[in-house]
């Protein structure tokens, strides 16, 4: 399952390269890339049954993860979901 950038919400907002993305590693994930390990060995399963989860994880993972942009970008977006 694609992670940090390479999820929803951040996937919409940056431009992807053609290097390989940030995934969770997963046996049923049908997307290949560098494994970029959860938090928890059960968070591929529940983000897979929760959309919001799965973008509130991702957004965590730019922060714990990516570049200062995608930290920037992830920071901003969890805000805005803070304030609603």
């Amino acid at each position: 399952m694609p992670t940090s950038h390479a999820a929803p919400p951040l996937n919409a907002l940056m431009v992807q390269s053609g290097e390989p993305v940030p995934v969770w590693p997963h046996k049923a994930g049908a997307v290949r890339g560098i494994a970029f390990f959860p938090l928890y060995p059960t968070v591929p399963d529940a983000a897979a049954r929760n959309p919001a989860l799965y973008e509130l994880l991702a957004l965590f993972d730019a922060v714990r993860g990516g570049s200062n942009r995608e930290r920037s970008l992830a920071i901003a977006q969890l805000d805005r979901r803070w304030q609603a």
